[in-house]
């Protein structure tokens, strides 16, 4: 393998060293009803009405509407269900994670000229969970398309060298694997691995051959594909408001996000067709990601009289850093003989990129009957088509923000919620309904929502529980190249959460 002669070339092809997707800018773009107990229990529903941390994060202007000092703190129980369909294939699977999901204070401080408009201002600092990546599913079935995992590898290898993909006489599988990577990149990586396993073949055995053929045999496949990850999306709230006269509550939000996301995929593949030289492969990817990024909030809330509020939100975009690294395994029966294992026990370290998520607008309104009760409405709109890749000037983050922009679209937010008191007691409920990001509707498929919850008010100190669930359908590619097959996946999350609040 000529690599030295390649340097230069191998400098300049360090953008395409990993495949960032749709799905990868996706996952960074949502978020989830997470927070206190009280602000689950009303799904959310909380921009017009403010006096709870969540909310705070929600709509800035909502610390502004404490009447003292306050802190909470929050945990839950996270319960994971998923149902798949993939071929002639059913799977289940379940998991279950504790998890503390929100903590954070406000600190109010009143005006003592009773004769300024101004009559208080609060500043806060917020911790919430926006999103919880704790998930597993497997698609297990026999692919009738006559589609393999060797059709992966294919698509990589189409074009490349044969002398660009595979090992120098004497040279060990991690070298080889390690140096590929820094001078061609990702797609050069994938090539060596199905050459290597013995799953490609060069229809010409010299150096400049560009062309391969495959060792499996058309047919039928049985796949079985896994899919864990864990991880969580983070956002530490710095808070300021303040209110004007009796019926004007303006704040701001400076967000900081913490990305942390782990994602392990292996697919074992047996086929019996004829004239297959290759009946067993194995193949194993490890992501690891972390990220940090800044956002900011500007919100208001506005007393229209003592029972009807209404509340505006308007969301910047968020502009995250990301840094990603990767391991890969494959291992193969060729033939009759013994097991090839490839397992270069390289862990890939690639160029962090940035990724800009769209940003949000959020209308609210709330009836306030009284010390008995509320009810309260949400409505938010993202335009996930909006969604970027950066450098927008590379060629390949451009394809992909080209494809973003006309697959994905303007989404809708709808949040319901009620609460009703009886004496200490409050008894509550939500529902929530949220559209699918994509225009085909199916990919993702839309979200609904529900929530009880009760709380107990002790004076200084307030004790919330609630359970929320939520449902969602995916469409779920096993890969992005290749292997395009897609497993139907029906998730549903189950939460308790138990908050402890308490005036300073």
């Amino acid at each position: 393998m000529k690599k030295l002669n390649l340097l230069f070339i191998g400098i300049f092809s360090m953008s395409f060293m990993y495949g960032q997707d749709i799905s990868d800018a996706l996952r960074y773009s949502q978020d989830e009803i997470q927070g206190t107990a009280r602000f689950r229990a009303l799904s959310g529903a909380f921009g017009a009405l403010g006096g709870d941390l969540s909310a705070v994060s929600l709509n800035p202007a909502g610390s502004a509407v404490f009447t003292r000092s306050y802190a909470s703190f929050s945990v839950s129980n996270l319960d994971t269900k998923n149902d798949s369909k993939y071929f002639n294939g059913l799977a289940s699977s379940s998991d279950t994670k504790f998890d503390v999901n929100q903590g954070g204070g406000v600190f109010v401080f009143a005006n003592n000229d009773t004769n300024s408009p101004w009559k208080k201002f609060s500043l806060g600092i917020e911790y919430d969970k926006t999103r919880n990546f704790d998930d597993n599913w497997a698609a297990k079935g026999t692919n009738t398309n006559n589609n393999s995992i060797d059709l992966y590898f294919l698509n990589y290898a189409d074009g490349l060298r044969l002398d660009e993909i595979s090992t120098l006489s004497g040279e060990s599988i991690s070298n080889a694997y390690s140096e590929i990577g820094d001078l061609y990149g990702f797609a050069h990586q994938q090539a060596f691995l199905g050459y290597e396993s013995y799953i490609l073949e060069p229809d010409s055995n010299d150096d400049a051959n560009t062309t391969y053929f495959s060792n499996l045999a058309n047919g039928t496949f049985n796949q079985n594909y896994t899919y864990a990850s864990t991880g969580y999306n983070g956002k530490i709230t710095f808070n300021a408001a303040v209110q004007y006269e009796d019926n004007l509550y303006l704040g701001i939000n400076l967000n900081s996000h913490l990305i942390n996301y782990e994602r392990t995929t292996l697919l074992y593949e047996t086929n019996s067709n004829n004239g297959s030289l290759i009946n067993e492969i194995e193949f194993d990817n490890t992501l690891s990601t972390t990220g940090t990024g800044f956002s900011f909030q500007l919100g208001g809330i506005l007393k229209l009289s003592n029972e009807f509020r209404v509340g505006l939100t308007y969301d910047s975009p968020t502009w995250l850093t990301i840094e990603e690294e990767t391991s890969q395994y494959i291992a193969t029966v060729y033939s009759t003989d013994s097991p090839v294992i490839i397992n270069p026990q390289i862990v890939n370290v690639y160029p962090s990129y940035k990724l800009q998520t769209p940003g949000k607008l959020t209308g609210s309104i709330a009836y306030i009957f009284g010390e008995q009760g509320l009810f309260s409405f949400d409505y938010s709109r993202k335009d996930y088509g909006s969604t970027k890749f950066k450098p927008t000037s590379d060629s390949f983050f451009a394809s992909q923000n080209n494809i973003m922009s006309n697959e994905l679209t303007d989404a809708s937010t709808y949040r319901f919620g009620a609460e009703y008191r009886v004496k200490q007691f409050s008894f509550r409920g939500g529902y929530r309904f949220e559209e699918s990001p994509y225009k085909d509707g199916v990919t993702v498929g839309d979200l609904n929502g529900y929530s009880l919850g009760v709380g107990f008010n002790f004076g200084n100190t307030k004790l919330d529980i609630t359970y929320d669930q939520a449902k969602r359908s995916y469409q779920n590619q096993l890969y992005n190249i290749g292997l395009i097959d897609a497993a139907m996946v029906d998730n549903k999350n189950s939460n308790i959460t138990l908050s402890l609040g308490f005036n300073i």
